[in-house]
């Protein structure tokens, strides 16, 4: 197990948690229009995920990874629209995102390789980092948007 897969493992459970047992309406709403709904913050941080990994380990993406690999950026650090419509995020569409995400990070966050962990890649901000700082990253982001999904289900108006 490296350094990051233990941080890794617990946010990103505990973001999973958080998602469990949402309706499409649930996963949809938002605090205010301008405002990431809970679905699109779970699509993104399996964006990140597809995105980090599959530049570490030169990963070819399908068409739905690829998608999921846009979540990572679009919509959100910049004016594109975001990859998946609300019609399109439902509990099962945010658990094959959450399922391709964990797939292609796992194997690398738990053993990363000196190669892996020295590889340069594009971060989701922009800006060039190192495998490294990809995976520590990745270790923090679930845990981030966790907090953020838990205020959005305790707002008043969440749909229950």
């Amino acid at each position: 197990m490296s350094d990051f897969s233990m941080t890794w493992e617990l946010t990103r459970g505990r973001f999973v948690k958080e998602l469990e047992g949402l309706s499409a309406a649930q996963l949809v709403w938002k605090l205010y229009p301008a405002a990431l709904s809970i679905g699109q913050m779970a699509i993104h941080v399996a964006g990140v995920e597809v995105s980090f990994a599959s530049q570490l380990a030169g990963t070819s993406l399908d068409v739905f990874s690829t998608r999921v690999k846009q979540a990572a950026t679009n919509g959100i650090v910049n004016e594109e629209p975001f990859p998946f419509p609300d019609s399109e995020i439902t509990p099962e569409t945010v658990a094959r995102a959450m399922e391709q995400g964990r797939a292609i990070v796992e194997a690398l966050i738990t053993n990363p390789t000196d190669e892996i962990r020295s590889r340069q890649i594009k971060s989701a901000l922009g800006p060039m980092i190192d495998g490294s700082g990809a995976l520590a990253r990745l270790s923090f982001h679930p845990g981030y948007h966790q907090g953020q999904a838990h205020l959005v289900k305790t707002a008043p108006g969440f749909p229950r």
